[in-house]
């Protein structure tokens, strides 16, 4: 028998297995892994994915592949005895095989706001067995999501600063948040207003759109590779320079796991953005 819980569903497998926590657990997805971490479980991994890269005992565990382009022989290959994946990993044809399996399966749900961190909290604490230390994890994040926000208002006054987050430049074309996404709920959070609200999701601004959306503050992650676009040549594309955060040479830069992973540390997150857009 195999168990599925999505969203707060549990079908729990054969009774004599009901109360017995999982000993070998793979993680899919970059925050689950850290929230199975960070209530202490992290012993019990045998596998994750290629997110997962904190904390830094995450990295010496076996690397089944991304989040979204998984295998299922190469989840299984590890023999778990759950998994554990973002509500996002796929491809769908993968999580269908996987479901199917003999092997329980939870599905962790990806809200992006301080009550989803939660959720994901109480909702791993419950498939791995340690529920009073979910309930205290999330109390915790709660009450230090809390008071950074509360700072972060402060610091922002009445004149919320304007933030464009760019997940791609490459090639010079801006590949920008609308509503929706992670990073939208992060520049609210962090006291600040995302600068393109017209569309949902990640989609290419043209050179048009980019200078009205008059950013004060461009955000980007900090990572390697193609995507990657070094400030200088950012604020030297002209649709960027006429804006004033182009002027300003305004370009906060963060991890992303740390900046969108809506974990743990969420509360750090929002006063490190915050301190970045304000100074303070």
């Amino acid at each position: 028998m195999r168990a599925i819980l999505c969203a707060g569903a549990l079908a729990l497998a054969a009774p004599a297995q009901a109360n017995e926590p999982a000993g070998a657990i793979v993680s899919i997805g970059g925050a689950v892994t850290e929230i199975v971490f960070a209530l202490g479980a992290g012993d019990r991994l045998v596998a994750r994915d290629t997110t997962s890269v904190y904390p830094e005992a995450a990295l010496a565990l076996p690397d089944v592949g991304y989040m979204r382009a998984l295998s299922p022989e190469g989840v299984l290959s590890v023999g778990p005895d759950l998994i554990l994946a973002d509500q996002n990993a796929g491809p769908p044809e993968t999580v269908e095989v996987l479901k199917d399996a003999e092997v329980a399966m939870v599905q962790i749900p990806d809200v992006f706001t301080g009550e989803g961190v939660q959720a994901k909290i109480r909702t791993i604490g419950a498939a791995i067995g340690v529920e009073d230390k979910a309930e205290a994890l999330a109390t915790d994040v709660a009450a230090r999501l809390e008071a950074a926000q509360a700072q972060a208002e402060a610091r922002a006054g009445g004149a919320k600063k304007r933030v464009l987050f760019v997940l791609s430049a490459a090639g010079g074309r801006i590949m920008a948040s609308g509503s929706g996404t992670a990073a939208a709920a992060m520049i609210e959070l962090a006291g600040a207003e995302n600068a393109v609200t017209g569309f949902e999701g990640y989609k290419p601004l043209t050179d048009e759109a980019v200078i009205s959306a008059a950013p004060d503050a461009i955000l980007m992650m900090d990572r390697g590779g193609d995507h990657d676009s070094p400030v200088d040549q950012l604020v030297a594309l002209p649709w960027i320079a006429a804006t004033p955060a182009g002027q300003a040479r305004a370009v906060v830069r963060m991890d992303g796991l740390y900046l969108l992973g809506f974990g743990p540390r969420i509360p750090e997150a929002v006063a490190d953005l915050n301190a970045a857009l304000y100074g303070g």
